[in-house]
């Protein structure tokens, strides 16, 4: 692969690894997918072995996600059900008001979900305290994934 091509490798990189913090884009797909189709075109046993890593670390940091931010909401009492209403106001607030919309959606999603289940707000309030917590979990470890991807892409360039 050429140097224009490993700077778009490295500009979807970037791109990716923004999108991972921002969640507005599948940050992490994109990352491994850059990363993917460097090692892929690159070939060889560095290639290959990128490849390797970058799936085994998204597809890990995918997993682990859901069942670190899973049990944080199990252990703080949120319900499921307050989640998807949390998700579903996020959605329509990502369309209603552009870039700040899917989180503030998310947010009041969840309080309302809660004042409506608890009828009272300070448990509506820990609620999406614990949803945004593991909003954040999320984030960590989704980041920590397309790191360890992109470390890989790096240790990959170095040796190819």
């Amino acid at each position: 692969m050429g140097v224009v091509g490993e700077v778009l490798i490295g500009a979807v990189v970037l791109v990716g690894l923004f999108g991972v913090v921002v969640q507005v884009l599948p940050g992490g797909l994109l990352v491994a997918g850059a990363v993917i189709a460097w090692g892929a075109i690159t070939g060889g046993p560095a290639g290959w072995t990128v490849v390797a890593v970058a799936v085994l670390a998204t597809g890990l940091a995918a997993v682990g996600k859901y069942l670190l931010a899973g049990r944080h909401l199990q252990r703080k009492g949120v319900p499921s059900s307050t989640l998807v209403w949390g998700g579903l106001l996020g959605v329509v607030g990502f369309f209603v008001v552009p870039v700040v919309g899917l989180p503030l959606g998310f947010v009041v999603g969840t309080y309302v979900a809660e004042r409506v289940r608890q009828r009272e707000h300070a448990p509506a309030w820990k609620a999406t305290v614990a949803a945004l917590q593991a909003t954040g979990v999320t984030i960590l470890v989704e980041l920590a994934g397309a790191l360890v991807a992109t470390a890989a892409w790096g240790v990959g360039l170095a040796v190819t």
